[in-house]
């Protein structure tokens, strides 16, 4: 059955509404981070494309709040410049500080890789304006996913040094994929309705691809067991990052051409 927002009940609108501001934050997020690097990256067409794909998260967060929109008339602008710290969902693997180029390039390998698969099994949702959005998403997501293997090849195979980092990386970031499978509040009613997939099923999925990229890197995984987290835990650095991102909006609140 194919549903839109008529068909949904209370329950699973109110569960949509948190599932996709938790997809859209994540996205939000990971887009500032990585524009930290403009103007700073290696070499000046990494540059451009880091951005690109900063853009591209971007215009997918906004996807996901005009649908958000939709049930519940919010604001997409509000909802990303106007809120703390203590009210955005997004995990922890993608407020951690940029770190150094195989920092970023390995987060960004292991989002866009849960990501893709993610927007993949989301293509069969039964609520149709949400397969729609990932139909459009899905595919840019695979271009991020084939730039950054590669980026993950490149260096866990390059030198001595490189090798080092994109481990010293792996080793860091591992601890934190678990929370992208943590179901949020109610989810459990949008996955017997076939709204969105279980993040359970994503999961294996995601650790079948990675792990066999990653050992044909030469990276090992680390054994200990990923930090189980909730989406409402969050790091200092999130403060950081949202005084920075939200500072001209907050500064400017009435603004309406720039």
């Amino acid at each position: 059955m194919t549903l839109t927002a008529q068909h949904l009940s209370e329950q699973q609108k109110t569960a949509l509404i948190t599932r996709l501001q938790a997809l859209a934050d994540d996205e939000i997020i990971l887009a500032q981070r990585d524009s930290e690097w403009t103007g700073h990256a290696p070499i000046l067409e990494e540059d451009i494309a880091l951005a690109n794909i900063a853009q591209d998260e971007i215009g997918h967060a906004l996807m996901y709040l005009e649908l958000r929109a939709a049930l519940d008339g919010s604001n997409p602008d509000h909802l990303t410049y106007f809120r703390g710290p203590r009210e955005y969902t997004n995990v922890q693997l993608v407020e951690l500080p940029r770190g150094d180029w195989a920092f970023t390039m390995l987060r960004q390998y292991l989002y866009d890789a849960y990501e893709a698969l993610y927007l993949d099994a989301l293509r069969a949702s039964t609520y149709a304006p949400l397969a729609e959005v990932a139909q459009k998403a899905v595919r840019e997501e695979k271009f991020h996913l084939q730039h950054t293997a590669l980026w993950v090849e490149r260096l866990g195979l390059g030198t001595e040094e490189s090798s080092r980092r994109m481990q010293d990386a792996l080793n860091t970031l591992w601890l934190y994929t678990e929370q992208l499978f943590t179901r949020t509040q109610d989810e459990d009613a949008l996955i017997t309705a076939g709204i969105t997939p279980d993040p359970a099923t994503v999961k294996a999925r995601w650790e079948g691809l990675v792990r066999a990229h990653l050992e044909r890197c030469q990276l090992q995984v680390p054994t200990v067991s990923p930090l189980r987290l909730s989406r409402d835990q969050h790091r200092e650095d999130l403060i950081y990052l949202l005084t920075e991102m939200q500072s001209t909006a907050r500064e400017f609140p009435d603004a309406q051409v720039w």
